[in-house]
């Protein structure tokens, strides 16, 4: 799977991977990737069926991590920051189980915790749209009856979205207590990065200084 990406800042410097959301894109990160492109090389892709990344035959978070495997290859990156928002933030999880050695640390931003959660798929919307629905059922189908999530030895910081959000902040606070994460909790509903994002880059940048990396 060949992913569409953007980048900032300068190869030679760290790097943070940025993992969009369902129906998002790698686009949804330039203004946060702009805050760290001085000190890191950032990297956003659009993930399979997303954006002008390529549509595919089946939709998992294991190809999800299969991707994000391959990109870190493709850019010769033997370990990143992983920064996930939604469904990134899963994916982001997910990888850290099968190759931690690859992960420097992780930012999970909403990331739905491995609980059932019991949704329903909406109707789809009219008109042409920036991803493929096909994968929005598979995806939907794991999330309502996830593994179980093994130990991941990664530093590790979860931010919650607070009472706006349409996830269990309860069970958020629980993934943070079994990864023995930091959890921090912007009052800012799903999407913690778009709607608030000085206070999401700050929380970002506070825990990546106190990260060895």
């Amino acid at each position: 799977m060949e992913l569409f990406t953007r980048t900032w800042g300068s190869p030679a410097a760290p790097t943070m991977v940025l993992l969009h959301g369902v129906s998002g894109n790698g686009g949804t990160w330039q203004e946060f990737a702009t805050n760290f492109a001085d000190h890191w090389h950032v990297i956003a892709p659009d993930q399979r069926g997303h954006g002008w990344s390529p549509r595919a035959d089946a939709y998992s978070f294991d190809l999800f991590a299969d991707d994000l495997h391959g990109l870190l290859d493709a850019f010769g990156i033997e370990q990143a920051v992983l920064v996930g928002h939604s469904m990134g933030g899963v994916v982001a999880y997910r990888y850290a189980e099968k190759h931690p050695e690859r992960v420097a640390a992780m930012v999970l931003e909403e990331a739905p915790p491995p609980v059932p959660l019991g949704r329903r798929l909406a109707p789809r919307p009219d008109g042409e749209l920036d991803y493929d629905w096909a994968l929005r059922p598979q995806i939907l189908a794991e999330l309502n009856a996830p593994p179980p999530l093994g130990t991941i030895a990664v530093p590790t910081l979860i931010v919650a979205g607070g009472e706006q959000s349409h996830l269990p902040q309860a069970e958020l606070a629980t993934m943070a207590e079994h990864l023995s994460a930091q959890l921090v909790t912007i009052d800012a509903g799903h999407l913690v990065h778009e709607n608030r994002l000085a206070e999401f880059t700050a929380a970002v940048a506070k825990f990546l200084a106190h990260t060895n990396r």
